[in-house]
């Protein structure tokens, strides 16, 4: 998430309460996740088992629960609470807008666009050309849409991110500042929910048909030309490449790579990060040669204890 202007380190710091390393006008363009960080962005992190990859990340000015040395070209937050101060900044700089209308006057919808009864729009939506929106559809603030989509009835597009802290008074979810991004000729079906990025985008890519009920994490990036059946769920951070094919009821991990062209088969489980152009199958996933091996290798635990038992 980009900021609306450059902020300097000083005025940052003024915002959250917090001390600073660095020079007081060190530029702050943005906050992201470690994922998407870029130069000028903020990180958090809060568990020295991540400090190492914080600090060494792209990002430029680390928000850290302990003083601890700067790297060269950089800059320190230093906070109590790095995830509530996180949460502070998102709920600054993208504060929860609320609307009393069906379609907010700050959205906008393309040329031969159809919008059908009941549905909800919200601010600083963008909706392309072409494209038909049926019933009972709710589109978050932000969102965009391309030219050519259609999305069926009962779907929701940017829900916030499931991603939670746990501490002793219960769970404290962080909270989403990012956006949903459909690209042109995407059709998505019935009761789909595709939650918005925490910082960046969750984007669907040009050409890719999604089933009913299929759930969407949050920053996750689907290819172009995708093709995924019915009751998926894809946790957040998966990149699936272009070209894969996800049949019925396959459940997937988060923060994990499905490569091009890659075939998924119905209920498997996928844990781990595919190769693409190979089929797989079954829970953990694997691909369909080393699974029959496994098939065949179980069939033969009955009789390999038969023999045991007789000797």
């Amino acid at each position: 998430m980009k900021f609306p202007k450059p902020y300097a380190l000083k005025d940052i710091a003024l915002l959250i309460s917090a001390d600073y390393v660095g020079a007081d006008d060190f530029p702050v363009l943005g906050m992201n996740e470690i994922h998407v960080v870029e130069p000028g962005d903020i990180v958090f992190v809060d568990h020295p088992k991540y400090y190492d990859k914080a600090l060494d990340s792209a990002a430029t000015i680390v928000l850290i629960n302990k003083k601890v040395d700067c790297p060269e070209g950089k800059a320190l937050l230093i906070s109590e609470d790095p995830f509530r101060d996180f949460n502070k900044l998102t709920l600054h700089f993208k504060p929860f807008q609320s609307s009393n209308i069906p379609i907010s006057n700050s959205s906008k919808v393309g040329e031969n666009t159809i919008i059908q009864p009941n549905c909800f729009i919200g601010n600083n939506v963008t909706i392309g050309n072409n494209c038909v929106i049926h019933s009972n559809v709710s589109i978050y603030d932000d969102t965009v849409i391309g030219d050519n989509v259609t999305i069926h009835a009962g779907t929701i597009l940017g829900a916030s991110a499931f991603y939670y802290k746990n501490r002793p008074e219960g769970f404290d979810q962080l909270k989403s500042g990012g956006r949903v991004v459909i690209k042109d000729n995407v059709d998505i079906g019935a009761g789909c929910t595709i939650d918005k990025g925490v910082t960046a985008d969750t984007i669907i890519g040009e050409g890719s048909k999604l089933d009913n009920q299929i759930q969407v994490g949050h920053d996750t990036v689907i290819g172009k030309k995708c093709l995924i059946a019915s009751q998926v769920g894809i946790a957040g951070c998966v990149v699936i490449e272009d070209e894969v094919t996800i049949w019925g009821q396959v459940g997937i991990t988060s923060g994990i790579t499905i490569g091009t062209k890659a075939v998924i088969s119905a209920k498997a489980g996928v844990s781990k990060s595919l190769e693409g152009h190979k089929s797989y199958f079954g829970i953990p996933a694997d691909d369909f040669r080393s699974k029959y091996k496994e098939i065949a290798a179980i069939r033969k635990i009955p009789e390999i204890l038969e023999k045991l038992k007789n000797q």
